[in-house]
């Protein structure tokens, strides 16, 4: 708890402690379950069929963010100051992501066999319609919940998907011992597709019915499409790597180094629970002028800074249990691990200095410094990939994600001295 105190003081106490214990509940359990998950789909599948399963994914999350085009950021920045607007902006938020989604999913069709293994090639539409659709709309919806601080909702979905996609891994297992890429798949469309149906249906019965007004697009879309952009290229030097690896036909590989970044992903729920109850709080202190939220964000940081160090410390020390919880085909991932292990402390750095800049109206800062990543980390990839695998891949995910940290640091410390100039020459 000492990761909230530091807030306490610029926001409502009970608020902000509801908030953040609904999304440590939802997302502490969300993610048990989620590691729980992986640990079925390891042993269901195996290190060559998982590797094959990721490449397919990971191209499809490189772009699922197009999918809504930012609108979803666009409900939350302008729903959580006037929530007589929900109809509106919930009704371009369907409208986009159905359309898009459509779009998304045949280009990738298209595309899928000049850019990753054919085996991965042959999941895209499936995986597409999982992630580009359904994940969308469910994502979508939880932001809708997240708006109006009802923080237990959203918890609530972010669990039922995650136990939706557990029990179906456990029942594979359970039935069939060994699944292929092509059945695990299709399964988690399934799976996907009932989770997004729910998700809106929650929508609806608690705030009612959309509005379609398609000149709301026309009207936020250049700043929806700001958001895409940063929520593309931070997909983009997540995923890259794997889709990279697929692409050179690595599969093994990539089964054993995305298990380790799974791992990873885990050790950031804290991080990304307070990022995610704060946000409302960022865009209504940056409305006051970027220092109000920037004052927010670096109290958050300098209590995010020694939880992730401490949990790179825990991570390096249980990497050797791996392979005795997943199987030896997996042994490889005790070293993926180790090398992996500081990410979580970089992704705290840009993580929160990034939602200070998006929340005070700064997105096209964010933007940029994100574009930056992920380009260096596809070059860096191009360079390292064919002639390390795995290796090379972990060693382009630390330098871009050490890299952005810095960006960020840097740019929000820029504009704080700039508003401060600012604000001196108009007073002289």
């Amino acid at each position: 708890m000492r990761l909230f105190t530091s807030v306490m003081q610029i926001v409502p106490r009970g608020s902000l402690a509801r908030n953040t214990g609904w999304m440590f509940v939802g997302q502490g359990l969300g993610y048990a379950l989620r590691a729980l998950y992986f640990i079925l789909v390891a042993r269901l599948l195996g290190a060559v069929q998982y590797g094959v399963v990721v490449g397919a994914v990971a191209l499809v999350n490189m772009i699922a963010q197009y999918s809504r085009l930012g609108t979803s950021i666009v409900f939350l920045r302008h729903v959580s100051s006037d929530r007589t607007l929900f109809g509106i902006y919930w009704g371009n938020v369907l409208l986009v992501t159905l359309t898009m989604s459509g779009v998304l999913i045949v280009a990738l069709h298209l595309a899928a066999g000049k850019l990753i293994d054919p085996a991965s090639a042959a999941l895209i539409v499936p995986a597409a319609i999982a992630t580009c659709l359904c994940e969308q709309l469910t994502v979508a919806a939880g932001q809708v919940f997240q708006t109006f601080e009802r923080m237990g909702r959203t918890a609530m979905l972010n669990l039922l998907t995650s136990l939706a996609r557990t029990l179906t891994a456990g029942s594979m297992l359970m039935l069939l011992h060994h699944s292929t890429a092509s059945q695990w798949v299709l399964a988690s469309m399934v799976v996907s597709a009932a989770a997004a149906i729910a998700a809106v249906s929650m929508v609806t019965i608690e705030f009612g019915w959309p509005c379609f007004l398609p000149r709301l697009f026309w009207e936020r879309g250049a700043e929806g499409v700001e958001y895409a952009v940063a929520a593309s290229t931070d997909n983009a030097y997540n995923d890259l790597d794997k889709t990279m690896l697929s692409h050179y036909g690595m599969n093994a590989g990539n089964g054993i180094y995305t298990m380790a970044y799974r791992v990873v992903d885990l050790a950031t729920m804290p991080i990304a629970s307070m990022q995610l109850a704060v946000e409302p709080r960022l865009f209504q202190l940056g409305t006051a002028g970027l220092k109000n939220a920037a004052g927010l964000g670096y109290r958050l940081l300098r209590r995010a800074l020694p939880t992730t160090a401490v949990l790179a410390f825990g991570m390096f020390l249980v990497a050797p249990l791996i392979p005795l919880v997943l199987g030896d085909g997996f042994e490889q991932s005790v070293s993926a691990l180790r090398w992996l292990c500081l990410i979580p402390l970089f992704r705290s750095i840009h993580g929160i200095t990034g939602s200070v800049l998006t929340g005070a109206g700064l997105q096209r800062y964010r933007s940029v410094t994100q574009i930056v990543a992920a380009g260096g980390n596809f070059a860096l990839n191009l360079w390292l990939i064919p002639r390390y695998g795995w290796h090379g891949a972990a060693w382009a995910s630390l330098a871009t994600d050490g890299g952005l940290g810095l960006m960020n640091w840097s740019v929000l410390g820029w504009t704080l001295n700039r508003s401060a100039e600012c604000r001196f020459a108009e007073s002289a």
